[in-house]
C-alpha cells in the first residue's frame, strides 16, 4: 500500500523519538491519518490505539511514550471526521458520521497499516470512550488482538431517563427529515476544552494535562471538533444498543471507568464487565471520563497494569502456539 507523509506536530506530543504519520484512504475513499510510534528493537508487541470522539494523535504523544518505554509499539488513528483525517461535513467542527459501522473501515485500514510497517505481534487494544465502541464491536468481529484495554468506554451515553425518549426521537427525525448534519440540541461549534474552564469539567482533574491539550488545540484549531450532529447522535445510541445484546469476546480484558464518570452510561459498562470472562473493571476514585488524561502518578499506574496484561496475554498465545 502507499503510505503518504502526513503532517504530525511532534512538538505538541511529547513522546517518543521517530514517531511519524501518514496519509492513507479507507475503502470508501476517505482519507485518514494514521501514526505510528516506534518501540524498542526487541518490542513485545503493538498496540492499537483507539481514540475517543472530537480526540487525535497528538493528543496521545505521552501514552504512546509510556507504552515504548515498556516494550510496545503503538499505531493511533484520526477517526474520519475528526483530528486531520476528512471532515464529513462542510460545518467541520461538527463530530459526524453517516454510518457507525463506517468507522470499521477506519479500523480495516489501520490494520492494513499496521501490516505494511510490519509491525511486532501480539497486537493489543486500547480503547477510549467513542473508540471503545468502535473498538468492542471490531473485537466482536474478530479483531486480531491478544488482550484488550477499555477507558471510559461508550456502551451507552449518559441521558437521564426522562430525556432519553426524546433524544432516540429527535435524533431519529432529524436523520430521516435531512437534518442529520446539525448539531444535536445543547451542542454547538466549540470544543469543549477550547472554550471551557478547567474548574468543574468533566475530562480531568489533572490541570497539567488539561493545559497540554488546551496548548496543541490552540497551535493547531483544525485539531478542533465541537460538538455531535444528530446523525451520528442515533448511530451512536443504535450501535450501543445493538452491542449490548452480543456477548462479550473471548479475549483478556481490563475496564477502567472514573468514580465520576458523567459522560457515557455506567450502568451499561458494569453490566458488560460483569458478564466478561476474564475481564475486571477497574473504578478509579475521583476520576472523571479521561483516564488516561490524570497526572503522573496515576498515567504510570495504568500503563504498569495495562503493559502487565499485554505481556500476559502475548505469553499466553506464545504458549498456545507452542502446544499446538
Amino acid at each position: 500500500m502507499s503510505l503518504a507523509p502526513a503532517p504530525f506536530r511532534a512538538d505538541l506530543a511529547d513522546t517518543v523519538s521517530g514517531a511519524r504519520a501518514w496519509w492513507v484512504h479507507a475503502s470508501d475513499g476517505i482519507r485518514l491519518r494514521i501514526a505510528h510510534f516506534p518501540g524498542p528493537a526487541q518490542a513485545s508487541g503493538t498496540v492499537l490505539l483507539f481514540p475517543g470522539r472530537t480526540e487525535y494523535i497528538e493528543k496521545y504523544g505521552r501514552t504512546a511514550a509510556d507504552l515504548s518505554a515498556r516494550g510496545y509499539h503503538v499505531l493511533v488513528i484520526d477517526w474520519r471526521g475528526q483530528g486531520l483525517s476528512e471532515r464529513m461535513l462542510e460545518e467541520k467542527r461538527a463530530g459526524h458520521v453517516m454510518f457507525f459501522e463506517d468507522y470499521q473501515r477506519d479500523v480495516a485500514e489501520m490494520q492494513t497499516v499496521a501490516g505494511a510497517l510490519a509491525l511486532p505481534r501480539p497486537f493489543h487494544l486500547i480503547a477510549h470512550s467513542m473508540g471503545g465502541c468502535i473498538g468492542l464491536r471490531a473485537a466482536m468481529d474478530g479483531l486480531p488482538v491478544a488482550s484488550c484495554v477499555f477507558s471510559g468506554p461508550m456502551w451507552g451515553i449518559r441521558i437521564t431517563m426522562p430525556v432519553r425518549p426524546a433524544a432516540w426521537a429527535l435524533s431519529w427525525g432529524g436523520k430521516r427529515l435531512g437534518l442529520g448534519h446539525l448539531f444535536t440540541p445543547g451542542t454547538r461549534a466549540d470544543n469543549y476544552v477550547a472554550s471551557m474552564p478547567f474548574e468543574g469539567n468533566t475530562l480531568t482533574t489533572d490541570r497539567e494535562m488539561w493545559d497540554f491539550i488546551y496548548h496543541q488545540l490552540m497551535a493547531v484549531p483544525e485539531l478542533q471538533l465541537g460538538g455531535p450532529s444528530l446523525n451520528w447522535l442515533n448511530e451512536a445510541l443504535s450501535e450501543c444498543m445493538a452491542l449490548a445484546k452480543r456477548p462479550a469476546p473471548h479475549l483478556p480484558c481490563i475496564t477502567y471507568v472514573g468514580s465520576n464518570e458523567r459522560i457515557v452510561d455506567v450502568s451499561r459498562i458494569r453490566s458488560r464487565m460483569a458478564g466478561w470472562s476474564g475481564g475486571r473493571l477497574e473504578v478509579i476514585p475521583g476520576g472523571e471520563h479521561e483516564i488516561l488524561m490524570e497526572n503522573r502518578a496515576q498515567r504510570t499506574r495504568l500503563a504498569d497494569q495495562m503493559t502487565t496484561l499485554f505481556d500476559q496475554a502475548g505469553a499466553g498465545r506464545a504458549d498456545a502456539a507452542l502446544i499446538a
